[in-house]
């Protein structure tokens, strides 16, 4: 409804100039005057309403220069793209479900006891746990250098579960991989046991046909297209289901960059060798992944159902492997803030000694790039790992044009040389990390539905430190020379960054 009177509005406004203009050639000046007095007032209060408003301050100049280029057409594109948020009813929904599900966020540990166990990075788990994410102790972990050995851990797990599957993924794509992982699905469904698959409808388009969440439900798997795509121009297309999420029986989990797509284990390299990551977790920290699940599948089917019957009464025990926990973040105002972006930001304002990052993406706010050069100037090894071989040009270009800025600032930026990197992780001291499925980019920040798990002092925190030097020799150091282009290049870039934050 808000689309279609923003449309009718452009239409009747545009109708009348036109009458005006060349049916009525003799009307009074006067309302000629009128009805230009009328165009600049519609554009100095959406200029106002973007200069004022609360929202991250590099979208405000693109969407003032397309205010003032464009005329009231730039008005009408403001009013319907600008809030990238999901609808009304999403919204209430999503409140309701946030009521209900309260009770299953209880502390594991209390504040005195995270200051204890965390020291310095405890700031950092209090800042979550305001927004549910629960800190927990007796978590074995396990971090995945390549997709390959995710896929065999998963599968097997897979084949193993006793009462319940769940999985989200951005992407699920026909082929050798996931060919393998359903034919898993449809004998875990044959033997009783209840399977949820929720994938991305834009993140799939190409990938596997329009119904095929209908092919699946006649196979037993209860599945669901998360904010199916309709034909009309609207920003909730914005709102995308980034995550990538496996729970089984409660017990075990998985999350990282992966989907499932052959792409991601290189059984094709369209894009050399695609480097990705994941973790898996198990014990009480895959609670945590079982909620972040059942509350956006639920706030897609639109119900609430009971979710205590998904989550075990006990735990295996594993002393001294350190904390994890798992969080969520999502496009305002159903998350208050950017809880991803404010992760990295406390991770780079805490650390000492170093911290490393690996990203597809570079294409960061004021903010971001502020904190990384203040972490180099005062002391800290900060380094970030792109790819050499880009998926996408455009963001591959627009990657690359914050390499200068941050090299000067002190940053060292390498490019993973065997191709593409796809991971997402930041590693801090050797003792504090997140994977997950952030990008350092606005679409993750802003617009997504993401998941990532922070650890410290973890087994896989200790693997996560060695692929990150075995990443390194694999890649190349960025220079000034390297971050050097064309003055035509420069200002292709330039002009791309401009209106990034908008898409």
């Amino acid at each position: 409804m808000f689309l279609l009177s923003v449309a009718v509005f452009i239409a009747a406004f545009y109708g009348v100039n036109i009458a005006i203009v060349y049916f009525f050639p003799k009307t009074e000046w006067a309302v000629r005057v009128g009805i230009v007095l009328l165009d600049w007032l519609a554009l100095v209060i959406a200029v106002l309403h973007a200069a004022n408003r609360d929202m991250v301050p590099e979208t405000k100049i693109p969407w003032i220069v397309c205010i003032t280029a464009l005329n009231i057409l730039g008005v009408a594109m403001y009013l319907v793209f600008s809030s990238n948020r999901p609808g009304k009813r999403a919204r209430k929904q999503y409140a309701l479900l946030l009521r209900n599900f309260e009770p299953y966020h209880e502390r594991a540990l209390g504040k005195e006891e995270t200051e204890a166990a965390l020291g310095r990075w405890a700031d950092t788990s209090e800042a979550l746990a305001s927004y549910n994410a629960v800190l927990h102790a007796n978590t074995k972990t396990e971090y995945f250098p390549s997709g390959e050995e995710y896929a065999e851990r998963l599968i097997g797990d897979l084949s193993r579960a006793e009462t319940y599957i769940f999985m989200e993924f951005f992407i699920i794509a026909k082929g050798k991989l996931w060919s393998r992982i359903l034919e898993t699905l449809k004998d875990r469904v044959a033997a009783g046991v209840e399977v949820r698959l929720m994938y991305d409808d834009i993140g799939c388009m190409g990938k596997v046909h329009m119904r095929y969440h209908k092919t699946m439900c006649k196979l037993g798997i209860k599945c669901v297209k998360f904010n199916p795509f309709v034909p009309v121009v609207a920003n909730i297309h914005n709102n995308r289901d980034h995550r990538k999420i496996v729970v089984i029986d409660g017990k075990i989990g998985y999350t990282g960059g992966i989907n499932l797509a052959d792409e991601y284990v290189n059984l094709k390299r369209p894009f050399g060798h695609w480097k990705d990551t994941a973790v898996r977790l198990e014990g009480e920290g895959v609670r945590n992944l079982t909620l972040m699940f059942l509350h956006l599948y639920d706030l897609q089917r639109g119900v609430s159902e009971d979710v205590s019957r998904y989550l075990p009464s006990s735990y295996e025990r594993f002393e001294g492997e350190g904390y994890v926990q798992p969080y969520g973040d999502g496009p305002r105002p159903l998350y208050e803030r950017q809880i991803g972006e404010d992760v990295y930001l406390n991770i780079l304002s805490s650390a000492k000694k170093s911290v490393w990052i690996t990203t597809p993406y570079l294409i960061i706010d004021y903010r971001m790039r502020e904190a990384l050069v203040l972490a180099a100037q005062r002391g800290v090894d900060v380094r970030i790992v792109t790819p050499h071989i880009p998926d996408k040009k455009i963001p591959f270009a627009l990657t690359r044009s914050n390499y200068m800025a941050l090299i000067k600032g002190g940053v060292r930026i390498y490019e993973y040389l065997p191709g593409f990197i796809h991971a997402k992780s930041f590693l801090a001291d050797g003792e504090a990390a997140v994977v997950g499925t952030i990008n350092l980019d606005y679409r993750s920040l802003l617009f997504h539905f993401e998941d990532a798990v922070f650890m410290y002092r973890t087994k896989a925190v200790k693997q996560l430190e060695e692929d990150f030097e075995r990443t390194f020799a694999q890649s190349a150091l960025q220079t000034e020379a390297d971050a050097k282009k064309s003055v035509v290049w420069r200002g292709i870039c330039e002009i791309a960054k401009l209106f990034a934050p908008l898409f």
